[in-house]
């Protein structure tokens, strides 16, 4: 019944709904394997995407041709953007999101890419022969090949659900966990952990009181993810915030003794930044209230989730804690919040291309290498996805460098470290961040997306033209002059000195208190700058008002650009190097970096571990 695959992605999350585009859009045959077809791209706890350095990631993803950027214009029910107070390294877009039409158009997109074929079934193994994955096995019995696999499990291998004292076996509630891999990958020589996430209970929206809490509205100006996205919502739903207080603590603590957190039940270690509400009041116990987000789910339902109130208490304790929250005081709960555990293998083991090391075309992507959050496993499922495309096709895998993406600090980050608990992004992990920003993810990797074939032309040139007409207008701020009674109205208003002669433009626009549309009030700049349109004009203002720390950043990048084009071997034997740490030489052994650059950026490796490697290289 089947024919032979060049790529089988097992999964249907994040991660394997880019990972099945992807190689699919660049002309691989795919199969993409999901236990239920009705789950395809399901939003599985919160329904946004982006945020904190999150929606970088998102935008990245769009220009270099992924889907999710798209899938969340589309399915939007609110838009922000966060840290607008802050530098615009900083800016980080945020949806809310419609669950539904998330889940459904991920579905109608795939299901409209000719070279994306799908089967509903347990993956139970792997195909493996003398190291190299040939295909995979299900539970039926089946044996379908291809010239590489993408495994992108999610929270299905071995997951064990929690609720109080009551576990039982799923990857999501409601739906089964997938067995069989891990002990295959384990008997192959994979180093396996467990790790732990939760979800919040749901409720009913007709039931809260929101006159109690404080309305959160979207923002006036929606900037999509996508370039492609001409059609924005004309609406949008609000959030509202509430909060826990000392009695919602003494409620939730009645429960502790039946806490898996607590009782030692629960083994996975849990994601550090996104705390459960027991493990919050337990480890911060002299704040007297917490801060919980009432998110709706999409525009036509009334269910809400309930961020900020993570919970694997029994359903009990959660329902007369959350009766006790202003607002929720005769709150109807639609399902209670659980725990999770699930089966992870070290990054560590991966290449950069996220190719394992010990077997060839088998690649793994998303929280089955340690991450949480959707924006992390869709970009791992991109570039697993294009890699293993390129690698049937006996071409260079495509490697983005830290200073390139906060996809390329990510998985850097995850092939060098490793991870002891589920790694998250955060804009403080970039080194390279006022290089990375959010505004132009399209200009630093649409050529790349478009060089590669998986960037349509239209998305390429709006890239470029965007690049060429910021640069004009900085051109044109250099080039002119202004006189006084022109701007000193305008400069007086800002709380800014007046000029004393005609000068330039373009150094009004360094002065912090002055934005680039303060100036074109007047009326010749307005004239001049009105024919380009907004993301460009605010392009042209970012590159000129950080202008002096782009450049030390993009020289910084560039000096230590060198190390990553000096290659290590696989199989080279650290232990011949006695000037070598020990310390050093057993990350060096674990990790196997490709470059010295990476070698660099491997925690436990001394700056005189670098220099005994570059004497050996013959760089010393």
């Amino acid at each position: 019944m089947f024919k032979k695959y060049d790529v089988i992605v097992v999964g249907a999350g994040h991660a394997g709904c880019e990972a099945a585009a992807a190689a699919a859009n660049l002309g691989s045959k795919v199969l993409l394997v999901t236990m239920n077809m009705q789950t395809i791209g399901q939003m599985s706890c919160n329904p946004a995407m982006g945020g904190v350095a999150k929606g970088q990631i998102v935008k990245e993803i769009d220009a270099l041709g992924g889907y999710s950027g798209k899938v969340s214009d589309y399915s939007m029910v609110q838009f922000r953007m966060l840290n607008r107070s802050k530098g615009a390294a900083m800016w980080s877009p945020r949806t809310q999101n419609d669950r539904h039409m998330f889940a459904s158009y991920w579905r109608q997109l795939l299901e409209e890419t000719p070279n994306v074929d799908f089967w509903q079934e347990m993956v139970t193994g792997l195909i493996v022969e003398k190291g190299i994955c040939r295909g995979i096995t299900t539970q039926m019995g089946l044996e379908i090949h291809s010239k590489s696999v993408v495994l992108t499990n999610g929270t299905f291998l071995n997951g064990i659900i929690h609720v109080g004292l009551k576990q039982f076996g799923g990857g999501r509630v409601g739906e089964r966990a997938s067995t069989g891999i891990t002990g295959q990958l384990v008997d192959l020589g994979f180093e396996s952990g467990r790790m732990k996430t939760g979800t919040p209970p749901r409720v009913d929206g007709r039931s809260l009181d929101y006159s109690k809490m404080e309305e959160q509205k979207g923002d006036e100006e929606i900037v999509p993810f996508s370039n492609n996205t001409v059609s924005l919502p004309r609406k949008q739903l609000s959030c509202h915030i509430t909060y826990t207080s000392p009695e919602v603590h003494d409620a939730l603590r009645e429960g502790f003794d039946e806490s898996p957190m607590f009782n030692g039940r629960i083994q996975g270690i849990g994601p550090r930044y996104c705390p459960s509400i027991e493990d919050k009041i337990d480890r911060f116990a002299s704040r007297d209230r917490h801060q919980m987000f009432v998110e709706p789910e999409g525009w036509n339902t009334c269910e809400i989730y309930v961020n900020g109130f993570s919970t694997s208490l029994p359903e009990s304790v959660q329902y007369e804690a959350l009766k006790k929250v202003k607002g929720f005081e005769n709150v109807k709960m639609f399902r209670p919040g659980y725990a999770i555990e699930y089966d992870f293998f070290q990054p560590s083991q991966l290449k950069q291309s996220l190719e394992t090391k010990l077997v060839e075309n088998l690649f793994f992507a998303g929280q089955i290498n340690g991450t949480t959050g959707y924006e992390e496993a869709a970009c791992q499922g991109l570039m697993a996805g294009i890699n293993a495309h390129r690698k049937g096709e006996e071409e260079e895998a495509l490697i983005l460098k830290r200073s390139d993406a906060y996809i390329g600090v990510l998985i850097d980050d995850l092939i060098g470290k490793g991870t002891n608990e589920p790694y998250r992004m955060f804009t403080s992990r970039a080194e390279y961040r006022i290089l990375l920003r959010q505004d132009n993810a399209d200009i630093r990797l649409s050529p790349i997306g478009f060089e590669i074939g998986l960037l349509d032309e239209e998305a390429y040139d709006k890239a470029i033209n965007k690049d060429n007409h910021s640069k004009l207008i900085i051109k044109y701020l250099d080039k002119h002059s202004i006189d006084p009674k022109d701007i000193d109205p305008i400069l007086e208003a800002c709380g800014t000195p007046k000029l004393k002669h005609k000068q330039k433009i373009l150094p009004l626009l360094l002065r912090p208190e002055v934005g680039i549309f303060d100036l074109m009030k007047v009326k010749a700049i307005e004239e001049a700058l009105s024919v380009y349109d907004k993301p460009t004009i605010e392009q042209a203002e970012i590159l000129t008002k950080y202008d002096g720390y782009i450049q030390r950043e993009r020289e910084l990048a560039e000096r230590l650009e060198q190390l990553e084009h000096i290659r290590l071997r696989s199989d080279f034997d650290y232990d011949l190097l006695q000037s070598l740490s020990s310390e050093g030489k057993e990350k060096l052994k674990k990790v196997r970096p490709e470059t010295l650059g990476q070698a660099t950026r491997i925690s436990g490796v001394s700056s005189s571990d670098i220099s005994v490697l570059m004497v050996h290289l013959g760089r010393g």
